[in-house]
């Protein structure tokens, strides 16, 4: 074989080996575009929140009515007003029960001249029944005319006792019209502020009898003190005691939490139609800590604090895969998949034990299509300028 065929045969290999190797490179898998985590020491919280909103709760509140119904005569206080303890809120229209409390007053002081009366002629009945005993005794009377005398006393002694009786009667006659009179007012039971009132003057008001969903006819807040209440699922309710560190955080208040503190678990299980059962957990927040200008009825949301782990090397648990594994960014441009021990976790970091070491990348990511062990992978940055 000739030298220039030789060389023509070794070209064409050449070009067909090049072609080959163009193909191979076009058609090798591209590097998937993957978020990375380090891997650091840090704080590491066990933690379990509440199942369904919370709401900031007054420690004193009352929903106030009238135990018998009427017309609205007097409203001493509107929606907003800051009330003392035991100042009038609302009076019912009572003119025929002051009526009858006069008349209760005045036949008490007719029982009382009666009793003046009755108890004079007693009192002078008896001095002479004394007397007609010191006659009998010189022999000036017989003693029939003593018994007479002694029996007459004795009468108006009853009769001044009856009397008596009758005031005791009459008093307790105007102590029933008083009772019957404070049916129909409201005081307030303790200090705080008049959150809604139901009515106005002139109009009806109807008491909530029991069963009955009537509107209360005034609702009295005292929001000096406040405390949140949370439903916990019945599962986590062993974990939570009164003591244990709380963070609050609020709807109206977003990007922000605040301490605070277990006050009371609920000693019994809630059963709502068609939700989870729970158990109630009632938290305080810290005074100096706690947010000014709080409403009763915010919707507020507790994560309790089970237990914490400080400088602990800790993953994101976003790059955890079922069964404890993590893939792990190589130098080589390689995913490696690497099974780890875990310890505490809540929902931002997992504390790991084992298999882990600080400075290490771990993928984030995980929901991609093509992450996987033994894929290449790229590092996209997680805040790419547009």
């Amino acid at each position: 074989m000739s030298r220039p065929l030789i060389r023509r045969l070794l070209l064409a290999l050449l070009v067909i080996a090049l072609l080959a190797a163009g193909v191979m490179w076009m058609k090798r898998p591209k590097p998937v575009a993957v978020l990375l985590a380090d891997i650091d020491q840090g704080r590491v919280e066990s933690s379990i929140a509440n199942t369904r909103a919370g709401t900031v709760e007054a420690c004193q509140r009352t929903k106030l009515s009238a135990t018998m119904g009427g017309r609205i005569e007097v409203l001493a206080v509107k929606e907003g007003d800051k009330v003392k303890k035991g100042q009038l809120l609302m009076k019912l229209w009572n003119d025929d029960q002051q009526a009858q409390s006069a008349l209760a007053q005045a036949q008490v002081e007719t029982a009382r001249k009666r009793v003046l009366e009755a108890c004079t002629v007693a009192g002078n009945a008896e001095r002479e029944a004394d007397r007609q005993d010191a006659l009998f005794k010189q022999g000036f009377v017989s003693n029939s005319r003593v018994e007479q005398a002694r029996a007459d006393a004795q009468a108006r002694r009853a009769g001044c006792e009856a009397a008596r009786a009758d005031v005791a009667q009459a008093q307790a006659r105007v102590a029933a019209t008083q009772v019957e009179q404070k049916r129909t007012v409201l005081y307030a039971p303790f200090a705080g502020t008049v959150a809604k009132i139901v009515g106005e003057v002139g109009e009806y008001s109807t008491p909530s009898p029991p069963g009955v969903q009537t509107p209360p006819a005034i609702d009295l807040i005292d929001d000096t003190c406040l405390y949140i209440r949370a439903p916990m699922d019945e599962v986590d309710a062993p974990k939570i005691s009164p003591g244990q560190v709380v963070r609050i955080s609020f709807d109206a208040l977003p990007k922000q939490s605040f301490p605070g503190t277990v006050k009371r678990v609920a000693p019994y299980v809630s059963a709502v139609e068609k939700q989870a059962r729970t158990v109630d957990v009632e938290a305080t927040l810290n005074a100096d800590t706690a947010p000014p200008h709080l409403l009763v009825g915010y919707s507020a949301d507790v994560e309790v604090v089970l237990a914490v782990r400080e400088a602990v090397v800790r993953v994101p648990t976003a790059a955890l895969q079922e069964g404890a594994r993590v893939l792990v960014a190589g130098a080589d441009g390689v995913l490696r998949a690497r099974s780890v021990k875990t310890g505490l976790a809540n929902w931002e970091f997992t504390e790991v034990t084992e298999g882990l070491a600080a400075g290490e990348r771990v993928v984030t990511s995980l929901e991609r299509a093509g992450v996987k062990a033994d894929a290449a992978y790229v590092a996209e940055a997680r805040n790419p300028k547009k």
